[in-house]
């Protein structure tokens, strides 16, 4: 369980919320809050236009979401560590009360979907695969491309996994581990690069507030 408290302390696009539309399904709850909490971005973090960042999302130092990325915190909250990147096409997702996180120098590459789950410093998720909820993926573990990742799997730390669904293969060799750590690497550099030519302006629209006049009208029911 997350501690409530994170909830209450997450900025808000607004200080007062206009009242959710009536469920069509009441026994099925959706966190009307998170669709107006703030995206937390670090100033030294790049966000492709076009990505999706929603909600309750903390990117922080260094960090970067690439082209056609959906980081959609409707609910829990995810974030992405300092160094990490989220490669083109990539989708985090949580459930409530399950957040999606990423710890320092992680790699996702493109069109990678990690649900609800937890990603350890330093590891690697392969172009193509999949993370089901509720997984750990070790300290620079590495997911293949295309594996599926099922869920409550733990990953353990420094192992390499493949396969549909994905079993442990091997331990990691040191040019894998060396291979990895340039990967990070390179897309902090990039980020920067991008930051510098493209600016944030694009950037900070996704955390400004919004002024009165720009929130919706109320609706039916």
């Amino acid at each position: 369980m997350i501690d409530s408290d994170i909830y209450q302390r997450w900025p808000k696009l607004t200080p007062a919320l206009p009242d959710p539309a009536a469920p069509f399904y009441p026994e099925e709850e959706c966190d009307w809050e998170a669709l107006w909490s703030k995206p937390v971005v670090d100033e030294t973090a790049w966000v492709c236009p076009g990505a999706v960042v929603l909600g309750r999302v903390r990117l922080k130092a260094k960090s970067s979401v690439w082209y056609g990325c959906v980081l959609r915190g409707d609910d829990a909250f995810i974030e992405v560590g300092e160094e990490s990147n989220v490669q083109d096409g990539s989708i985090l997702h949580i459930e409530p009360d399950q957040p999606c996180i990423l710890g320092d120098r992680v790699t996702l590459g493109h069109r990678v979907t990690v649900h609800a789950s937890l990603v350890e410093d330093g590891a690697m998720i392969g172009i193509g695969a999949t993370v089901l909820s509720r997984c750990v993926i070790g300290h620079k573990a590495l997911v293949a491309a295309g594996a599926l990742v099922l869920e409550g799997t733990h990953v353990p730390p420094g192992t390499l996994w493949a396969g549909v669904p994905a079993r442990q293969i091997r331990e990691l060799s040191p040019e894998q581990k060396e291979r990895m750590a340039k990967t990070y690497g390179h897309y902090v550099n990039l980020a920067a690069l991008y930051l510098k030519r493209f600016g944030r302006g694009h950037i900070e629209a996704i955390s400004r507030p919004l002024k009165a006049d720009a929130l919706p009208a109320p609706g039916p029911g």
